[in-house]
């Protein structure tokens, strides 16, 4: 008889509607050249006219090419990938997942959080939606949809293996950690869940070797819904700042300040100048 059918899983259909809006980048960065002598020409060097008489002058310059990922968020060309993909680029093109090219413009990126914002020249574009990922259970299955080592529209599956990991990746270090596997060139794509909402966005990868080793990690797309309005708006990302530090009010010192209440702040320090300071906040 005829072969059996695979059995379907919810992942094709994912697989099918979700690699569509997700991109190839490609940039180039232009950076000095460790074998160029600073001064070319005549030269009483040895090494120097050594090095001429072979290779004549050396280009003061070099580009460097780099590849990563991303999605498209809305259908008027607007992009979401890792700031340390675009970073210090020169030229950025994004390759859709049609074979068209668009030469990108970085609109924001913020390198606290590790996020940028594109935009290409394009309408009608496949979309991916945002879930919430405060709502992922760990044990949940997820699909990591990227370019790894620029092999376009690659698909892999595992689970949340933990979330809020720490792995000293900055300020903002909440990562979703994952056994999907993410390699180089995954940076900026999608983490989605069975529904094909984006719940994260593939990012460090801790392995010796450079390649995966089961532990991928993902941005948290409810930390970006906060970041990309200001990334479109303004370029950057504003934070609010104080400027006091604090420790917890604890029954020994309300006992010892005579308060009534042994929870909240304690204000520590007032920084000068700091809006605190200026707002009559004492320490």
């Amino acid at each position: 008889g005829p072969p059996a059918a695979a059995a379907s899983t919810p992942w094709i259909a994912v697989a099918k509607a979700d690699t569509s809006a997700v991109v190839n980048i490609s940039t180039t960065q232009v950076v000095k050249n460790p074998m160029a002598f600073d001064n070319q020409g005549p030269t009483n060097d040895p090494l120097q006219q050594f090095f001429q008489q072979f290779l004549g002058d050396v280009p003061r310059t070099l580009r460097q090419h780099s590849l990563g990922s991303g999605f498209i968020i809305r259908s008027d060309g607007y992009i979401v990938t890792n700031n340390h993909v675009v970073d210090g680029a020169t030229d950025v093109k994004v390759k859709l997942a049609d074979g068209r090219e668009f030469p990108a413009k970085v609109v924001g990126r913020d390198q606290k959080t590790d996020l940028a914002l594109l935009k290409i020249s394009a309408e009608n574009l496949p979309v991916l939606r945002f879930g919430n990922s405060d709502a992922l259970q760990i044990g949940e299955p997820v699909m990591a949809i990227g370019n790894p080592f620029g092999l376009q529209g690659t698909v892999t599956t595992g689970i949340v293996s933990a979330k809020g990991r720490v792995i000293g990746e900055g300020p903002y270090d909440q990562f979703i950690q994952t056994d999907a596997s993410i390699n180089p060139g995954n940076s900026g794509g999608p983490l989605v869940n069975q529904a094909g909402e984006v719940v994260g966005i593939d990012t460090a990868i801790v392995s010796q070797s450079g390649g995966s080793v089961g532990i991928g990690f993902a941005i948290p797309i409810n930390e970006a819904k906060t970041i990309l309005p200001q990334l479109e708006a303004h370029g950057h990302v504003t934070r609010g700042w104080l400027g006091v530090s604090i420790q917890p009010m604890t029954a020994e010192l309300a006992k010892a300040f005579h308060l009534e209440q042994d929870h909240g702040a304690l204000v520590a320090q007032v920084m000068p100048d700091s809006p605190a300071s200026k707002a009559g906040v004492k320490s």
